[in-house]
């Protein structure tokens, strides 16, 4: 939450120079938060100092956008098989809240198409669809008994993102670069891409700043085109000629800030700073060609073209190399209602290879110990089919997967389990709210602690319902 302190030096220094001299002044002093320091530089969070030691610096969400299905992925049930195209027992099934979609219909147990096998040291057990992500499952972790509480897609998708169902919200990339700040002088702190079949749309409040400030939300990189919006100059403009634009009218914007204080147009001005920053950081982002030949095959045959998963996974690499502190790939297209074996097939096809080298590149550079990396979508699918065909899966809120690896988490281990349908959690419920209240805390923030005034209240990520580290995955 902001101070008289806070606003008073941010009204100083808007008094005193213009938006570049800020930046040059960020630079000086530095922009590093140390666990237990009690100061706040230009160019850093909200935070003072972390409340922890933080064991990551930034972080990777590999967004699995649809529903991906954990009985076809990574939660193996075999007594489905022997069950297949049975009517779900009423014991199993619970007064659970379902969709509108099989309400009226028949539940008939639907068996996984996909054979299964254990691998690694682990033991983990994984679908035949996930060859690439086997060889590395031992730098994994995962969950297997999250938990949610909307059932359809744009609410779950609010949900995961923000802590709510209710759009309106700040999204956790968001909240971190509130309270961490942006380590990166000529990147965002928080990058968006969007790949895959747009059958569920990716919505920009999905990554917005809610109640924040608008300084603090995401920015969309696009697949085609300039990656981020009107970056080029227009006709009869250069480089050197738009810096002494955007100074000037920072330094309008300062006049005014200084005036009456509206975050807004902070905001404004540090956008403009970073556009223009952009305008050669970005550029030099793209240019993938000093990459090794070793390392673009290790991504797959689609890692050269914008816009494919694989493409976007090597970019948040080299956005993480960069100091950008939250890096969000949508990979769209996992809302199987039908058509499953074949939808499955191409979706696993398309991601598995990049998502595996994604770990294997960030081991071998040294940064997954201070990445954290998270796999997973809004929620899972039931164990019963939608459709005669017996080849689609409703939407699941009640349990679902997902795995995490680097920046603090335990690698090999398993945690949670469903019982013997994959629709009922058996051991260790873990919400939403407790995987938000954990990924804060590996960034060394008390998410108990870190609030923003919003209507009078002091608002958190997490809110007011009970919410607890997972300590049980902490390295």
């Amino acid at each position: 939450m902001l101070n008289h302190a806070q606003y008073a030096r941010r009204q100083f220094l808007s008094q005193t120079a213009s938006g570049f001299g800020l930046m040059a002044m960020s630079d000086l002093l530095g922009n590093k938060l140390q666990a237990g320091e009690k100061q706040h530089v230009l160019g850093s969070g909200i935070l003072e100092g972390t409340h922890a030691l933080p064991k990551a610096k930034r972080v990777i969400y590999l967004f699995q956008s649809g529903g991906p299905s954990h009985l076809d992925l990574f939660d193996y049930k075999p007594l489905l098989k022997d069950l297949h195209g049975q009517d779900m027992p009423p014991s199993v099934l619970g007064a659970q809240r379902v969709t509108l979609m099989t309400r009226d219909k028949g539940r008939r147990t639907c068996a996984s198409p996909f054979k299964f096998a254990q691998h690694g040291s682990s033991g983990a057990w994984l679908t035949e669809l996930l060859p690439h992500t086997a060889k590395v499952v031992d730098d994994l972790c995962f969950i297997k008994s999250l938990q949610t509480e909307p059932i359809n897609h744009d609410p779950a998708v609010t949900f995961i993102q923000t802590g709510r169902a209710i759009s309106g919200r700040p999204a956790f990339g968001s909240w971190m670069h509130y309270g961490l700040g942006n380590a990166s002088q000529n990147l965002p702190a928080y990058v968006v891409m969007i790949c895959g079949n747009a059958d569920q749309p990716i919505l920009s409040r999905y990554y917005h700043s809610g109640f924040l400030p608008s300084r603090f939300q995401g920015v969309q990189f696009q697949s085609t085109g300039d990656p981020v919006l009107f970056l080029s100059n227009p006709s009869g403009i250069d480089h050197r000629n738009r810096g002494r634009i955007i100074n000037t009218i920072n330094q309008l914007n300062s006049l005014q800030y200084a005036a009456n204080g509206d975050p807004e147009i902070e905001a404004r001005i540090d956008s403009f700073e970073m556009a223009y920053q952009m305008q050669t950081s970005v550029p030099e982002l793209m240019d993938y060609s000093t990459e090794p030949k070793g390392v673009l095959e290790m991504y797959g045959p689609d890692v050269t073209t914008p816009g494919t998963y694989a493409y976007q996974c090597l970019m948040a690499r080299r956005l993480a190399e960069r100091d950008v502190r939250f890096v969000q790939i949508f990979h769209t297209g996992w809302d199987h209602h039908g058509g499953l074996r074949e939808n499955m097939t191409r979706q696993t096809q398309a991601s598995d290879q990049a998502s595996a080298a994604l770990i294997t590149d960030l081991k071998m550079r040294g940064m997954l110990d201070d990445t954290l990396v998270v796999w997973g979508g809004e929620f899972g699918r039931t164990a019963y089919s939608q459709g005669d065909d017996l080849n689609g899966r409703d939407h699941h809120p009640r349990c679902f997967s997902i795995w995490m690896a680097g920046g603090g988490i335990k690698p090999g281990l398993t945690l949670g389990a469903t019982d013997d349908y994959g629709y009922n959690i058996t051991d260790n419920v873990i919400h939403v709210r407790d995987l938000h209240a954990t990924m804060l805390q590996l960034l060394g923030i008390d998410h108990q602690q870190f609030t923003f005034r919003n209507q009078g209240l002091d608002d958190r990520l997490t809110g007011v319902e009970p919410a607890r580290i997972i300590h049980e995955i902490l390295a």
